[in-house]
């Protein structure tokens, strides 16, 4: 997301990089959010086609799905410890958030609100805004961290001990 700039200092050819700019790094994203991501279960896009600035995003997570035991070649069930670690109520369940690009945007995250009703330690129980003092991703921030990568982490969260079996408000509830 970067290029490369050769200049001459003297007898020395220097390489920097300079950063894509924000309006064309933005671009990069809506392309990937609009053709799919990996195993569909993540997508993101623009809110309103006509903001010029590209500030508005909504997205969508599908629950991870529940882990199932495998039988091996011969009709064996293999059983293993994470089949029993990945089970989640947040299984099939689609959630609606809404991501927020400022101006400062990638140097900075964006703000990130759950709009489906969701329990989870990193979320604000009455707001839906995911707490970056509570979601590492968002408060170690890098610049080259995209959207998408907030998307599939707050999936991943779901399966962590502490959010996997936290009781959920009913489906189609919004904050």
């Amino acid at each position: 997301m970067e290029y490369r700039h050769f200049r001459r200092l003297g007898d020395i050819e220097c390489l920097s990089f300079r950063a894509v700019p924000r309006n064309f790094r933005l671009l990069e994203e809506l392309e990937r959010g609009e053709k799919g991501i990996g195993d569909g279960t993540v997508s993101y896009g623009m809110d309103d086609g006509d903001d010029i600035y590209m500030r508005s995003w909504t997205g969508t997570v599908i629950g991870p799905h529940n882990c199932v035991l495998a039988s091996n070649q011969s009709g064996c069930l293999t059983i293993s410890m994470a089949s029993f670690l990945c089970q989640t109520v947040h299984e099939g369940r689609i959630y609606q958030l809404k991501l927020f690009c400022d101006k400062d945007y990638p140097e900075k995250p964006p703000s990130v609100r759950f709009h489906s009703r969701i329990n989870m330690t990193c979320v604000n129980h009455e707001t839906g805004v995911v707490e970056p003092k509570k979601f590492g991703l968002l408060s170690n921030w890098q610049r080259d961290y995209t959207m998408e990568d907030i998307l599939t982490q707050l999936k991943k969260e779901m399966t962590a001990p502490h959010n996997r079996k936290l009781v959920q408000p009913p489906e189609g509830t919004y904050f």
